[in-house]
Order: C-alpha cells, then sequence, then structure tokens
C-alpha cells in the first residue's frame, strides 16, 4: 500500500479549533476535504495527548551514535573515494561494530550516496578559464541553436568491456566536483576507433577509423559523411557543425576546407569532452557493446554499428535540449 501524505501541522491545529467550535468529525471533513476517520483520529490524538504532533516512535536505538555519523560523514566528504569496508573498519577501532549497509544507510540520511567517479580530462588552469568563459558566453543561448549543431568526436570501443570505475559519496548535483572525479587524458590489440555524430534529431553516421587518422584522412572523412549526416538529419539552413581541438580538426588547411564549403563551425574550448553531449552517447554504446560481450574485432564492429543505428532520436533529443544545465554545472563548479 502505497503511503498516505501527512498532514501539516495548520491542517491539525485547524481540525481541532473547527471541533472544539462545535462542528461534528463529518462536517470537518467535507469543510477540509478530508476523510471522517483521518479527522477523527487527529481528534482523538488532541484529546489524549494534547497536541498534534507526531509522537516519538518506538524502535531500536541507532548502532551509530551521532559523534560516530559526525566522523564518517567528516571522512567521506573529506575523501570521497572512502570505501564502506573503511569506514567498517574505523569505526570498530572505535567501539562500534557495524556492517556495511548500515555504512550506506546512515550516509544516505546524510545526503550521500554511492555512484560511480565520472571520468573527466585533466584540466590545467588555461583550460578551466576557457570552459567558464565558453559557459558564460553561451549561457543565454536560446534551446534552438543547440539543437541546430551537429556534433562529433572520436572514441576508443574496448573489445572485453568498459574501463574499471571508482565508486565515491557525493551529495546532490556535486558529480563534478574535482574530489569526485576520476581525471584522464585523451587518446591512450583489442580495440576499435570509431567516429560519429549526432543532433538533436537523432544519431548521424558512424565510421570506423581503422588507420591513424591525419589532416587529409579527416577531411576526406567530413566530405563522405557530414553533409550526408546534415541531410538525414534535415537540419535547417545555417546549422553548425561541432568538433575539438585535435591538430587535425585545427590545421590550416581543415579550416580552409570548412570555409570552402561554407560550414559554420563552433568555436570550442580545449580539453573539454564533458561539454559534448556526445559523450553520453558514446557511455551507452560502450555499455550495450559489453553487454553484447563480442568476441573478435569484427563482432564488435557489426554490433556497435547495429547498436548506434538503435539510438532514438528522443535519446539524442533529452541530451541536447537541456544544454544550459551543462553550463550551469560547469559555472557553478569553476571547472
Amino acid at each position: 500500500m502505497a503511503k498516505t501524505k501527512e498532514l501539516s501541522k495548520d491542517t491539525r491545529n485547524k481540525i481541532v479549533d473547527l471541533n472544539q467550535a462545535g462542528k461534528t468529525e463529518s462536517a470537518i471533513g467535507k469543510q477540509l476535504g478530508l476523510k471522517k476517520s483521518t479527522v477523527g483520529a487527529i481528534i482523538r490524538k488532541w484529546k489524549t495527548y494534547k497536541t498534534t504532533d507526531n509522537l516519538p516512535r518506538s524502535g531500536a536505538p541507532r548502532k551509530i551514535s551521532p559523534r560516530g555519523v559526525k566522523m564518517i560523514t567528516r571522512m567521506v566528504s573529506r575523501s570521497p573515494r572512502t570505501t564502506r569496508g573503511d569506514l567498517v573498519d574505523d569505526l570498530q577501532r572505535a567501539g562500534t561494530k557495524v556492517t556495511k549497509p548500515t555504512i550506506s544507510n546512515t550516509l544516505r540520511r546524510q545526503g550521500l550516496k554511492s555512484c560511480s567517479a565520472r571520468r573527466v580530462p585533466l584540466h590545467k588552469p588555461v583550460h578551466v578559464q576557457s570552459h567558464l568563459k565558453f559557459a558564460r558566453e553561451h549561457l543565454d543561448d536560446p534551446e534552438e541553436d543547440w539543437e541546430n549543431i551537429i556534433w562529433s568526436d572520436e572514441t576508443k570501443i574496448e573489445l572485453f568491456g568498459k574501463n574499471s570505475t571508482r565508486r565515491i559519496w557525493k551529495t546532490k548535483n556535486a558529480e563534478l566536483h574535482p574530489k569526485n572525479t576520476i581525471p584522464t587524458v585523451k587518446y591512450g590489440g583489442g580495440n576499435i576507433m570509431l567516429w560519429g555524430c549526432f543532433s538533436a534529431k537523432g544519431p548521424g553516421r558512424l565510421i570506423r577509423v581503422k588507420e591513424r587518422m591525419n589532416g587529409a584522412m579527416y577531411r576526406e572523412s567530413l566530405s563522405e559523411n557530414l553533409l550526408s549526416s546534415a541531410r538525414a538529419l534535415k537540419m535547417k539552413r545555417g546549422w553548425v557543425f561541432q568538433h575539438d581541438n585535435d591538430p587535425k580538426h585545427t590545421a590550416r588547411a581543415t579550416k580552409e576546407w570548412l570555409r570552402k564549403k561554407h560550414f559554420k563551425v563552433l568555436e570550442w574550448p580545449s580539453q573539454s569532452p564533458d561539454l559534448n553531449p556526445i559523450e553520453n552517447l558514446w557511455r551507452e554504446l560502450k555499455v550495450c557493446v559489453a553487454q553484447q560481450q563480442p568476441q573478435n574485432i569484427t563482432a564488435l564492429e557489426e554490433i556497435c554499428m547495429e547498436e548506434w543505428a538503435k539510438i532514438p532520436a528522443t535519446v539524442c533529443e533529452n541530451l541536447v535540449k537541456p544544454y544550459r544545465k551543462r553550463l550551469t554545472s560547469v559555472i557553478a563548479n569553476k571547472w
């Protein structure tokens, strides 16, 4: 049975006032839109205890003392990668024996939950400043502008699943705080390199990059895949192309080629894949591919193409529409 919503203190007091004014339980219920049984329970509590406040409930005392709660909360706030096992050991040394689920429940009541640390690029101060500049300049851009962008990127897909993760304790909306992230450096067998693009209208082309791509190969790839993606996605006139600051992307010849093709390019801050919503699609793609468990590179490529084609347009739209939240998060976390 679903838990019923608790009446406010004002409503409970009003029930008592109306009852003392001579009104019946039925009349009070009709006036306030409540059940007669609910009104009666409040009145009986008042007559018995002279209060409408919630009474102390019976139950076993907390296993962790208030002092212990403060101690473990302080520890995970200072070092989010502290494990439940570490906290169990620390409390046991202090004379309190608890289990890992007790640790989880206690920290959850303090507004902390366990989750995987988000991988983000290793940022230098100059990168932080460029991110903040980009976020502030585009914070008030209309939603339609972000929906008219084709986002692109390259990624590496491992044959045998995702890279390992680290779990952390974090408060709400603090996933991008430096203490709660794992720094990564872009670009580092059993893997393939992919180039893909998408917009708010759905996924664009996805291709495998079989050789180390140089500027000439990149321009040829764009010639074969970018415009065809824009047509397939039915992009509006004046659509904008986004790519990062990889040397082959920023080469003079590439810039000149884009200019001659009359492609508008979004100015992009360095080391900022976290600002590119295609990273979310890569993450989902890798999860789906890992679940399929391909056993060789050929199967890996086929599954990647199949899973990419299955991505619903609504998923893409939901990644782009709230783009302003990404910018707000960058400004709030100052990174």
